[in-house]
């Protein structure tokens, strides 16, 4: 099997492992099927705080519309940062080669079975 063949099989293995979806090559995981809650631009402005707080303290992003333009986001820095870094992985070949691999060994039962005493100083952290 060529190396395109080989890594095609293997997305396509943990595709069906994470119940995910291609989008450009790559293998992505669904999020819940939830949607994002959505405010007018004049709510939003009127309870910023409380709009604000409730998209940092829950991590759920907020859609802010506008009458005459386009609709924006607002998430928290710490969300932004964690989806800026799955961008990252889903975008770099070898990292997704990497889990693919990994999901592959994990379905046949194939990976590190550490000892013991391992498992023993990984409780007590």
């Amino acid at each position: 099997m060529d190396g395109n063949v080989a890594r095609a099989h293997s997305l396509n293995e943990a595709h069906a492992l994470t119940k995910g979806y291609m989008l450009y090559g790559r293998t992505v995981r669904q999020s819940s099927e939830k949607s994002v809650d959505t405010v007018t631009i004049n709510k939003f402005r009127d309870n910023l705080h409380e709009h604000v707080e409730k998209v940092v303290s829950e991590h759920e992003p907020l859609k802010v519309s506008r009458r005459n333009g386009e609709d924006f986001v607002v998430m928290s820095a710490e969300d932004w940062a964690r989806e800026q870094e799955t961008l990252y992985v889903l975008q770099n070949q070898s990292l997704m080669t990497q889990i693919a691999r990994s999901s592959e060994t994990h379905a046949a039962s194939r990976g590190h079975r550490p000892a013991e005493e391992q498992v023993s100083e990984v409780d007590c952290i």
